[in-house]
């Protein structure tokens, strides 16, 4: 599969963007366990062309990361535009446009899924981005605003005459948020359309490596994005591609293997945020790396709640010595 220049394995496996969890930290764990392509959390293009400290940091990007887009978001045309250009100059692979958010602040503002309500508008603003980068513009977008209104195929059409390299879909409507099952029928009647040239890649309700095998086995995308499923669980990646590659799974994660994990990822959190921003940003993800442990209330109460990095690094080795 290729997204433009880029040229990428079969059946790749992709990182989604998550605000507040696709971090440079979390990202490095994730590309360490074999994700092929990485995003950064989404930027809001308001932010950029205001110069917003916090937007702009979000566009730092690694060497050891890439494959890895920028994704920006937005309502204003010639915003997303500014937008594009500047987050092209931090070095990124290629920009991703959010067409697909469906949280209320966004949404109602008629960015992200919000612009599902506009289509022309939406393509419009793909076209004119596309226009002003020099490299590959992919969109990430779902199925319609709601029920009545799923409008993929076609849109999906128009999005590619517009020049994207690339097209993720989620399988929900905006209405539906995250809630019921994502439909991949509409995912696979977009990539069997014979008109169809560049890659789709399907994204939702992916969370176990024989749900990724049927997803390219019945659908026949060409590559598979996970988002909330890698959260607590970036393994994912090397779960689902050892699945692919072999046909079989491999066995849980210890506690010892999760402990080490989360040392390295506290570690980079440390390094890329410095250690007050480095430990308050991690306590989400390292109570998610020991969920379901036995008797752990209140060693997670001490997770999320302890500032020092040492004593922070000496609660994880406390829990390989009670629970490894």
């Amino acid at each position: 599969m290729n997204i433009g220049h880029i040229s990428l394995r079969e059946r790749p496996l992709l990182l989604a963007p998550m605000e507040d969890v696709t971090d440079a930290s979390f990202r490095f764990v994730c590309k360490e366990f074999g994700a092929d392509v990485l995003y950064t959390e989404f930027i809001s293009s308001d932010g950029l062309i205001r110069d917003s400290a916090k937007t702009i940091a979000k566009m730092q990007v690694y060497d050891y990361e890439r494959p890895i887009g920028i994704q920006i978001y937005g309502h204003i045309p010639e915003a997303m535009v500014d937008a594009a250009i500047r987050a092209e100059q931090a070095g990124p692979d290629f920009i991703d446009i959010n067409f697909g958010c469906p949280v209320n602040k966004i949404a109602r503002r008629g960015a992200g899924s919000g612009m599902m309500r506009e289509p022309d508008k939406m393509v419009e603003i793909t076209r004119r981005v596309v226009e002003a980068v020099h490299l590959p513009v992919t969109v990430k977008t779902r199925l319609g605003w709601d029920e009545e209104s799923k409008i993929i195929v076609p849109l999906a059409e128009r999005l590619q005459d517009a020049g994207i390299a690339a097209l993720t879909i989620h399988g929900r409507t905006r209405s539906q948020l995250y809630r019921g099952e994502a439909d991949w029928t509409l995912i696979g009647e977009v990539k069997a359309n014979p008109r169809m040239r560049i890659p789709i890649i399907g994204n939702g309700d992916i969370t176990t490596p024989e749900q990724a095998r049927e997803a390219f086995e019945r659908y026949g995308v060409d590559g598979i994005m996970i988002g909330r499923a890698s959260f607590g669980h970036p393994w994912i990646f090397r779960d689902v591609r050892h699945y692919l590659d072999t046909g079989e799974l491999l066995p849980p994660m210890s506690v010892a293997e999760r402990v080490e994990l989360a040392r390295r990822h506290l570690a980079k959190s440390l390094e890329v945020k410095g250690p007050r921003v480095g430990v308050l940003e991690m306590r989400r993800h390292l109570s998610s790396y020991f969920k379901g442990l036995d008797n752990f209330r209140e060693t997670r109460l001490r997770l999320v709640t302890t500032d020092d990095p040492q004593e922070l690094f000496g609660v994880i080795d406390y829990i390989g010595e009670r629970w490894g």
